[in-house]
């Protein structure tokens, strides 16, 4: 098993990578790029926990993310790649996706979610419908995130018995356990199809989150061609001299009880008790 990052360096290095982030974002609205990241791999390979990451300091009206819930009746009968297009970005934005098309070259496949005419045409399809979006100015990036069938079972274990994360946990995630192989045989026809020159898969070893996360940011902001922007500069004005204007009394409005001062003060007895 790979050795765990020490936590004051994978800190401090994630700091350091999300500071850049924030200048990467500031890049991509400044100059109205599109940016979409694909985030893909075997259940509990840590795609979610990195998105967190990536995200935590961005501006959510320049970076959203895209994790689309199970096809509709609806969805079924239109062209499959159909319902990601309106999600893709718009000049000045960023997408990153918690799965994406790919479903239907894993889950669905495995699963039998999808007829072999179906999956085959998406094998077909997707090179040259990924060719379009790169062709139209888009940068697209591939993650697959890979994990042990070890790490894999124990992280399963671990939200069986986190109440807090327990809903990450669903039955099709446990046959991932059951059916490691066949996720194997389509991920590597996957890669056989669709990691093309345009649109390269690049893999992520997650058997150490941190790692995962250290070493797919880095990534990252050596695939987008960024530079600095100069800022805007804000200055606060002094706040001008009272108008007469006097607040309504506070009993006159519904306010949230301090629970906080409740917990101050019953911490302070029990100490002193």
């Amino acid at each position: 098993m790979t050795k765990r990052m020490p936590k004051e360096l994978y800190e401090r290095e994630l700091k350091a990578l999300q500071a850049q982030l924030v200048d990467m974002q500031a890049w991509v609205e400044h100059t109205g790029a599109r940016l979409v990241v694909i985030f893909e791999g075997r259940d509990a390979a840590g795609k979610g926990s990195t998105i967190k990451r990536v995200t935590e300091y961005l501006n959510p009206r320049v970076t959203r993310i895209v994790a689309l819930p199970t096809p509709s009746a609806r969805d079924k009968t239109r062209w499959y790649f159909q319902r990601y297009v309106s999600h893709l970005p718009a000049a000045g934005e960023i997408v990153l996706m918690d799965r994406s098309w790919y479903n239907r070259a894993g889950v669905e496949r495995v699963m039998g979610y999808c007829t072999n005419e179906e999956y085959h045409r998406f094998l077909h399809q997707a090179p040259t419908f990924e060719r379009m979006l790169v062709e139209d100015g888009i940068i697209l990036l591939k993650y697959w995130f890979s994990v042990s069938d070890v790490v894999q079972e124990e992280r399963f274990r671990s939200r069986l018995n986190d109440p807090m994360r327990r809903w990450k946990l669903s039955p099709n995630d446990v046959m991932s356990i059951t059916k490691w192989e066949d996720y194997s045989r389509a991920k590597d026809t996957m890669f056989v199809h669709t990691d093309i020159a345009e649109a390269p898969w690049f893999e992520v070893e997650s058997d150490d989150k941190r790692r995962s996360r250290i070493n797919m940011i880095a990534h990252l902001l050596t695939k987008v061609p960024w530079g600095p922007v100069e800022h805007i500069e804000v200055v606060i004005p002094p706040r001008p001299a009272s108008s007469g204007y006097e607040r309504p009394p506070r009993q006159w409005t519904n306010s949230v009880p301090d629970v906080a001062q409740r917990m101050i003060d019953q911490a302070r007895a029990e100490a002193e008790g």
